[in-house]
């Protein structure tokens, strides 16, 4: 009877501990396959995200730009869409030591097919200077010829609009021409303080 009881304890011990095994076992099953599937859940958003910054940085266009002038190596150069003078000029070799590069804007976002001249100390000091014209960031100034200037040309003038445009041209076909530039103050409203903004600007 008494081996009867000893043996029934120690089947029931042996359930007992059985038992508890099997609910670590378990407890540790379930614990690594959520493991697991956090990790499989965040991987494709990390994927994504990264396949995402490439595409993005892929799909920036080029721009092909023309430097010439004072710098090391001019020629044509391929930069991407958004990115400045200063960085055009440092893909040509940088500025010689001729150049004046306080006539640029090194700011300025290139585009594609500008063209970027740099000056030298000799051409700016001659009269270079800025440009506003689309795709050239720098270029000598020019002087307008009142005996040959469209009237787009002319409207550049300060002080001088359509009207007084049409006026220049019709007084240079009607007489032959200007022969001196002072001769623009027979145009009707330009006078000595219109002319003095311009004398710098025209020739004949």
């Amino acid at each position: 009877m008494k081996y009867q009881k000893i043996k029934i304890a120690v089947i029931v011990f042996l359930v007992v501990i059985a038992g508890l095994c099997y609910g670590l076992k378990s407890n540790y099953g379930n614990r690594e396959k959520g493991l697991l599937l956090t990790e499989a859940a965040s991987f494709p958003e990390s994927e994504e995200n990264s396949f995402s910054g490439q595409s993005e940085e892929e799909t920036l266009p080029a721009c092909y730009v023309h430097i010439c002038g004072e710098v090391a190596a001019p020629g044509v150069y391929e930069l991407e869409e958004g990115n400045r003078v200063f960085q055009a000029v440092e893909m040509a070799g940088g500025f010689t030591e001729k150049a004046a590069p306080e006539y640029l804007n090194m700011a300025e976002k290139i585009h594609d097919g500008m063209k970027i001249t740099v000056l030298s100390q000799e051409e700016a000091r001659a009269g270079g200077t800025l440009s506003a014209v689309p795709g050239a960031a720098s270029q000598q100034k020019s002087k307008i010829n009142l005996n040959t200037a469209t009237k787009e040309e002319l409207m550049t003038l300060r002080g001088v609009g359509e009207a007084k445009a049409a006026d220049i041209i019709g007084y240079r076909e009607s007489h032959g021409g200007f022969q001196k530039i002072e001769d623009i103050m027979k145009i009707s409203g330009i006078k000595e303080a219109a002319f003095q903004k311009i004398k710098d600007d025209i020739t004949v």
